[in-house]
Protein backbone atom coordinates (compact mmCIF):
# COMPACT_ATOMS: atom_id res chain seq x y z
CA UNK A 1 0.00 0.00 0.00
CA UNK A 2 1.23 3.49 -0.82
CA UNK A 3 1.96 6.01 1.92
CA UNK A 4 2.72 9.74 1.94
CA UNK A 5 4.61 12.02 4.29
CA UNK A 6 3.58 15.64 3.66
CA UNK A 7 5.41 18.51 5.37
CA UNK A 8 3.97 21.92 6.19
CA UNK A 9 6.37 23.68 3.79
CA UNK A 10 4.95 21.72 0.84
CA UNK A 11 7.59 18.99 0.56
CA UNK A 12 6.05 15.55 -0.09
CA UNK A 13 7.71 12.13 0.25
CA UNK A 14 6.08 8.97 -1.10
CA UNK A 15 6.80 5.43 0.02
CA UNK A 16 5.29 2.15 1.19
CA UNK A 17 2.96 1.89 4.18
CA UNK A 18 3.51 -0.41 7.14
CA UNK A 19 2.05 -0.61 10.62
CA UNK A 20 -1.51 0.70 10.93
CA UNK A 21 -3.46 2.25 8.10
CA UNK A 22 -4.76 5.77 8.60
CA UNK A 23 -3.65 9.37 9.00
CA UNK A 24 -1.66 11.03 11.79
CA UNK A 25 -0.46 14.60 12.32
CA UNK A 26 2.66 15.46 14.29
CA UNK A 27 5.89 17.39 14.50
CA UNK A 28 8.48 15.72 12.25
CA UNK A 29 11.88 15.13 13.87
CA UNK A 30 14.79 12.80 13.11
CA UNK A 31 16.88 10.41 15.20
CA UNK A 32 20.37 9.24 14.24
CA UNK A 33 20.57 6.18 16.52
CA UNK A 34 21.68 2.97 14.85
CA UNK A 35 19.90 0.74 17.38
CA UNK A 36 17.22 0.87 20.06
CA UNK A 37 14.29 1.79 17.83
CA UNK A 38 11.77 0.28 20.25
CA UNK A 39 13.11 2.44 23.08
CA UNK A 40 12.70 5.46 20.77
CA UNK A 41 9.14 4.48 19.85
CA UNK A 42 8.12 4.17 23.50
CA UNK A 43 10.04 7.20 24.83
CA UNK A 44 7.46 9.67 26.26
CA UNK A 45 9.61 12.59 25.06
CA UNK A 46 8.51 11.76 21.49
CA UNK A 47 4.82 12.20 22.26
CA UNK A 48 3.11 14.10 19.45
CA UNK A 49 5.99 13.64 17.00
CA UNK A 50 6.66 11.72 13.78
CA UNK A 51 10.14 10.23 14.08
CA UNK A 52 12.43 9.77 11.07
CA UNK A 53 15.24 7.22 11.51
CA UNK A 54 18.45 7.93 9.59
CA UNK A 55 19.82 4.40 10.00
CA UNK A 56 19.19 2.65 6.66
CA UNK A 57 17.49 -0.52 7.92
CA UNK A 58 15.09 -0.76 10.86
CA UNK A 59 13.27 -3.73 12.35
CA UNK A 60 16.02 -6.36 12.27
CA UNK A 61 15.51 -7.54 15.85
CA UNK A 62 11.72 -7.20 16.04
CA UNK A 63 10.12 -6.03 19.30
CA UNK A 64 9.60 -7.38 22.80
CA UNK A 65 7.92 -6.23 26.00
CA UNK A 66 11.15 -5.92 28.03
CA UNK A 67 12.66 -3.17 25.83
CA UNK A 68 9.68 -0.79 26.05
CA UNK A 69 10.30 2.45 27.99
CA UNK A 70 6.57 3.00 28.58
CA UNK A 71 3.31 1.11 28.28
CA UNK A 72 2.83 1.78 24.55
CA UNK A 73 4.42 3.61 21.60
CA UNK A 74 4.34 7.39 22.07
CA UNK A 75 5.10 8.55 18.53
CA UNK A 76 2.46 9.68 16.04
CA UNK A 77 4.22 8.01 13.11
CA UNK A 78 7.44 6.24 12.13
CA UNK A 79 9.55 6.85 9.00
CA UNK A 80 12.30 4.44 7.86
CA UNK A 81 14.41 3.90 4.76
CA UNK A 82 14.06 0.12 4.66
CA UNK A 83 11.87 -2.09 6.86
CA UNK A 84 13.21 -5.54 7.72
CA UNK A 85 10.60 -8.08 6.62
CA UNK A 86 12.08 -10.98 8.62
CA UNK A 87 13.27 -10.01 12.11
CA UNK A 88 15.82 -12.39 13.62
CA UNK A 89 16.40 -12.29 17.38
CA UNK A 90 15.75 -14.80 20.15
CA UNK A 91 13.99 -12.14 22.27
CA UNK A 92 11.62 -11.00 19.52
CA UNK A 93 7.90 -11.61 20.03
CA UNK A 94 6.53 -9.39 17.24
CA UNK A 95 7.80 -7.78 14.08
CA UNK A 96 7.95 -4.00 13.97
CA UNK A 97 5.08 -3.96 11.47
CA UNK A 98 2.87 -6.06 13.77
CA UNK A 99 3.83 -4.00 16.81
CA UNK A 100 2.87 -0.68 15.22
CA UNK A 101 -0.30 -2.14 13.73
CA UNK A 102 -1.37 -3.41 17.16
CA UNK A 103 -0.97 0.07 18.64
CA UNK A 104 -2.51 1.87 15.63
CA UNK A 105 0.66 3.75 14.67
CA UNK A 106 1.20 4.33 10.92
CA UNK A 107 4.60 3.98 9.32
CA UNK A 108 6.16 4.71 5.96
CA UNK A 109 9.16 2.93 4.41
CA UNK A 110 11.18 3.21 1.21
CA UNK A 111 11.65 6.96 1.44
CA UNK A 112 14.91 8.91 1.42
CA UNK A 113 15.30 9.51 5.15
CA UNK A 114 18.65 11.24 4.66
CA UNK A 115 16.98 13.82 2.40
CA UNK A 116 14.27 14.39 5.01
CA UNK A 117 16.96 14.82 7.67
CA UNK A 118 18.91 17.37 5.61
CA UNK A 119 15.67 19.23 4.94
CA UNK A 120 14.82 19.38 8.64
CA UNK A 121 18.35 20.42 9.55
CA UNK A 122 18.08 23.37 7.18
CA UNK A 123 14.56 24.54 8.08
CA UNK A 124 14.09 23.19 11.61
CA UNK A 125 11.30 20.93 12.80
CA UNK A 126 8.09 21.06 10.79
CA UNK A 127 4.58 19.80 11.24
CA UNK A 128 3.75 16.91 8.96
CA UNK A 129 1.09 14.36 8.09
CA UNK A 130 1.66 10.67 7.47
CA UNK A 131 -1.14 8.88 5.62
CA UNK A 132 -1.65 5.59 3.81
CA UNK A 133 -3.66 4.72 0.71
CA UNK A 134 -4.62 6.97 -2.17
CA UNK A 135 -4.61 10.47 -0.71
CA UNK A 136 -4.49 14.05 -1.92
CA UNK A 137 -0.97 15.27 -1.12
CA UNK A 138 -1.92 18.94 -1.40
CA UNK A 139 -4.74 18.45 1.09
CA UNK A 140 -2.32 16.80 3.51
CA UNK A 141 0.04 19.77 3.22
CA UNK A 142 -2.83 22.09 4.18
CA UNK A 143 -3.63 19.89 7.16
CA UNK A 144 0.01 20.05 8.28
CA UNK A 145 0.08 23.85 7.96
CA UNK A 146 -3.12 24.27 9.98
CA UNK A 147 -2.11 21.84 12.72
CA UNK A 148 -1.21 23.47 16.06
CA UNK A 149 2.33 23.11 17.38
CA UNK A 150 3.31 21.04 20.38
CA UNK A 151 3.43 24.16 22.52
CA UNK A 152 -0.36 24.35 22.44
CA UNK A 153 -0.75 20.93 24.08
CA UNK A 154 -0.20 19.97 27.71
CA UNK A 155 1.81 16.86 26.89
CA UNK A 156 2.62 16.12 30.52
CA UNK A 157 -0.98 15.17 31.23
CA UNK A 158 -0.85 12.75 28.30
CA UNK A 159 2.28 10.90 29.42
CA UNK A 160 2.11 10.92 33.22
CA UNK A 161 0.97 7.85 35.13
CA UNK A 162 -2.75 7.75 36.06
CA UNK A 163 -2.26 6.91 39.75
CA UNK A 164 0.30 6.34 42.48
CA UNK A 165 2.15 3.03 42.33
CA UNK A 166 5.25 1.37 43.79
CA UNK A 167 7.98 0.61 41.25
CA UNK A 168 8.76 -3.10 41.23
CA UNK A 169 10.04 -4.01 37.78
CA UNK A 170 13.70 -5.04 38.11
CA UNK A 171 15.99 -5.62 35.19
CA UNK A 172 16.04 -9.11 33.69
CA UNK A 173 18.76 -11.14 35.48
CA UNK A 174 20.78 -11.78 32.32
CA UNK A 175 21.03 -8.02 31.68
CA UNK A 176 21.71 -6.92 35.25
CA UNK A 177 25.00 -5.09 35.80
CA UNK A 178 26.63 -3.50 38.81
CA UNK A 179 25.86 0.21 39.15
CA UNK A 180 28.86 2.53 39.14
CA UNK A 181 28.05 3.78 42.67
CA UNK A 182 27.38 1.32 45.48
CA UNK A 183 24.32 2.23 47.53
CA UNK A 184 24.35 2.07 51.30
CA UNK A 185 22.92 -0.90 53.20
CA UNK A 186 19.76 1.00 54.20
CA UNK A 187 17.28 1.85 51.46
CA UNK A 188 15.78 5.31 51.03
CA UNK A 189 12.12 5.93 50.26
CA UNK A 190 11.92 8.06 47.12
CA UNK A 191 8.85 9.76 45.68
CA UNK A 192 9.30 10.14 41.90
CA UNK A 193 7.10 12.57 40.00
CA UNK A 194 6.33 11.20 36.55
CA UNK A 195 6.32 14.02 33.99
CA UNK A 196 7.00 11.54 31.19
CA UNK A 197 9.86 9.45 32.54
CA UNK A 198 11.31 6.39 30.90
CA UNK A 199 11.12 3.16 32.87
CA UNK A 200 14.89 2.88 32.99
CA UNK A 201 15.11 5.99 35.17
CA UNK A 202 13.01 4.34 37.87
CA UNK A 203 14.94 1.11 37.37
CA UNK A 204 18.25 2.87 38.01
CA UNK A 205 16.87 4.56 41.12
CA UNK A 206 15.68 1.21 42.44
CA UNK A 207 19.01 -0.47 41.73
CA UNK A 208 20.83 2.39 43.49
CA UNK A 209 19.19 1.84 46.86
CA UNK A 210 15.82 3.59 46.59
CA UNK A 211 12.34 2.24 47.25
CA UNK A 212 10.59 4.18 44.49
CA UNK A 213 6.98 5.33 44.66
CA UNK A 214 5.90 6.87 41.35
CA UNK A 215 3.25 9.60 41.51
CA UNK A 216 1.36 11.45 38.75
CA UNK A 217 2.28 15.00 37.75
CA UNK A 218 -0.95 16.34 39.22
CA UNK A 219 -0.33 15.07 42.76
CA UNK A 220 -0.17 18.03 45.23
CA UNK A 221 3.10 18.46 47.11
CA UNK A 222 1.42 17.96 50.48
CA UNK A 223 0.21 14.52 49.37
CA UNK A 224 3.71 13.60 48.21
CA UNK A 225 5.20 14.71 51.54
CA UNK A 226 2.54 12.69 53.37
CA UNK A 227 4.29 9.58 52.00
CA UNK A 228 7.27 10.63 54.19
CA UNK A 229 9.95 10.35 51.49
CA UNK A 230 13.66 10.54 52.15
CA UNK A 231 14.15 11.90 48.63
CA UNK A 232 12.02 13.50 45.92
CA UNK A 233 12.77 13.03 42.22
CA UNK A 234 11.34 15.18 39.42
CA UNK A 235 11.56 13.52 36.04
CA UNK A 236 12.11 15.42 32.76
CA UNK A 237 9.05 17.42 31.86
CA UNK A 238 7.21 18.57 28.71
CA UNK A 239 9.33 17.50 25.69
CA UNK A 240 8.37 20.71 23.85
CA UNK A 241 10.12 22.64 26.62
CA UNK A 242 13.06 20.26 26.96
CA UNK A 243 14.13 20.89 23.38
CA UNK A 244 14.64 24.59 24.20
CA UNK A 245 17.30 24.47 26.94
CA UNK A 246 18.01 28.22 26.83
CA UNK A 247 14.46 29.16 27.71
CA UNK A 248 13.57 26.47 30.18
CA UNK A 249 13.48 26.74 33.93
CA UNK A 250 13.48 23.61 36.04
CA UNK A 251 14.13 22.85 39.63
CA UNK A 252 14.83 19.56 41.28
CA UNK A 253 14.83 19.52 45.07
CA UNK A 254 15.75 16.61 47.28
CA UNK A 255 14.26 17.14 50.70
CA UNK A 256 16.69 15.12 52.78
CA UNK A 257 19.48 17.07 54.51
CA UNK A 258 18.58 20.26 52.64
CA UNK A 259 20.35 19.30 49.41
CA UNK A 260 19.13 21.29 46.40
CA UNK A 261 20.02 21.59 42.74
CA UNK A 262 18.48 24.16 40.43
CA UNK A 263 18.82 25.23 36.81
CA UNK A 264 18.38 28.90 36.06
CA UNK A 265 15.92 30.28 33.50
CA UNK A 266 18.73 31.83 31.47
CA UNK A 267 19.99 28.40 30.55
CA UNK A 268 23.34 28.64 32.41
CA UNK A 269 23.68 25.75 34.81
CA UNK A 270 24.20 26.63 38.45
CA UNK A 271 24.75 24.30 41.33
CA UNK A 272 23.65 25.26 44.81
CA UNK A 273 24.45 22.68 47.43
CA UNK A 274 23.17 23.59 50.88
CA UNK A 275 23.67 21.15 53.69
CA UNK A 276 23.57 21.50 57.43
CA UNK A 277 26.80 19.50 57.70
CA UNK A 278 29.35 17.89 55.46
CA UNK A 279 28.47 14.30 54.72
CA UNK A 280 30.04 11.39 52.85
CA UNK A 281 28.76 10.18 49.50
CA UNK A 282 25.44 8.41 49.99
CA UNK A 283 22.43 7.12 48.12
CA UNK A 284 21.08 10.67 48.24
CA UNK A 285 23.94 11.75 45.96
CA UNK A 286 22.89 9.05 43.52
CA UNK A 287 19.35 10.47 43.37
CA UNK A 288 20.72 13.93 42.66
CA UNK A 289 23.10 12.54 40.02
CA UNK A 290 20.36 10.61 38.23
CA UNK A 291 18.10 13.66 38.43
CA UNK A 292 20.76 15.96 36.98
CA UNK A 293 21.55 13.47 34.22
CA UNK A 294 17.87 13.22 33.28
CA UNK A 295 17.44 17.01 33.19
CA UNK A 296 20.76 18.24 31.81
CA UNK A 297 22.25 15.22 30.08
CA UNK A 298 25.15 12.90 30.95
CA UNK A 299 27.71 15.70 31.03
CA UNK A 300 26.08 17.26 34.09
CA UNK A 301 26.11 13.91 35.88
CA UNK A 302 29.78 13.37 35.12
CA UNK A 303 30.68 16.83 36.38
CA UNK A 304 29.56 15.85 39.89
CA UNK A 305 31.96 12.90 40.09
CA UNK A 306 35.39 13.27 41.55
CA UNK A 307 37.95 13.15 38.78
CA UNK A 308 41.69 12.67 38.83
CA UNK A 309 43.77 14.87 36.59
CA UNK A 310 45.68 12.93 33.96
CA UNK A 311 49.41 13.67 33.73
CA UNK A 312 50.31 15.83 30.79
CA UNK A 313 52.18 14.30 27.90
CA UNK A 314 55.82 15.31 27.56
CA UNK A 315 56.42 17.41 24.50
CA UNK A 316 58.24 15.69 21.72
CA UNK A 317 61.49 17.27 20.69
CA UNK A 318 61.58 18.35 17.07
CA UNK A 319 64.17 16.53 15.04
CA UNK A 320 66.77 18.83 13.57
CA UNK A 321 67.50 18.34 9.87
CA UNK A 322 70.90 16.80 9.04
Amino acid sequence: MEAVLALADGRVFRGRAFGAAGERVGEVVFNTSMMGYQEILTDPSYRGQIVVMTSPEIGNVGTNAADAESGAPQVEGFVVRELSAAPSNWRSTQSLHEYLAQHEIPGIAEVDTRAITRHLRSLGVLNGVIASGKVDAEALVRVAREAPGLGSHDLVLRVTCPEVYVWDDPREPQWAAAFDVQAGPSRVRCVAYDFGAKRNIFRLLHESGFDVTVVPATLPAKDALALRPGAVFLSPTDPAIRRRPRTRSRRCAVSREGCRYSESASGTRSQRWRSARKRPSSSLDIAVRITRSAICGPAASRSHRKTTAMPSRPKRSRREPN
